[in-house]
């Protein structure tokens, strides 16, 4: 069962995401923003699947958690999340570390079939 590390400051969307990723079978563990993230990535050694993060959050945003989980973790794949355009723009000079960016807002379905793809390349 692939374990799913979640960031996100909004708690409805940190709710949502991980209710939709469990119907899928992930186990699923929550963070409120970056710095939360990356201290559950560090205490877990990097044992997660994927890091699906929101970019834009207080204390360490989405790009800043990707940067330093990239390179502490190298084989964790990530995928960004963000409903702002000039925030997709940064993250476009992360596609050798980032594996896509899913833009809010998206459905249930979307959401499911990123992570699955996520997942899907990873094993490739």
């Amino acid at each position: 069962m692939p374990k799913i590390l979640i960031a996100d400051d909004e708690d409805s969307m940190r709710q949502l995401v991980a209710r939709a990723i469990a119907m899928d079978g992930h186990e699923t563990v929550t963070a409120q923003d970056g710095a939360e993230a990356l201290e559950i990535l560090t205490r877990e050694d990097g044992a997660f699947d994927l890091l699906l993060t929101d970019i834009q959050m207080p204390v360490m945003d989405g790009i800043a958690l990707a940067l330093s989980a990239a390179r502490d973790f190298p084989d964790l794949t990530i995928l960004l999340m963000t409903g702002f355009a000039d925030q997709r723009e940064r993250a476009s000079n992360l596609n050798a570390l980032v594996h896509d960016v899913v833009t809010k807002p998206f459905s249930v379905a979307d959401i499911r079939t990123a992570v699955a793809d996520a997942l899907a390349a990873k094993k490739r």
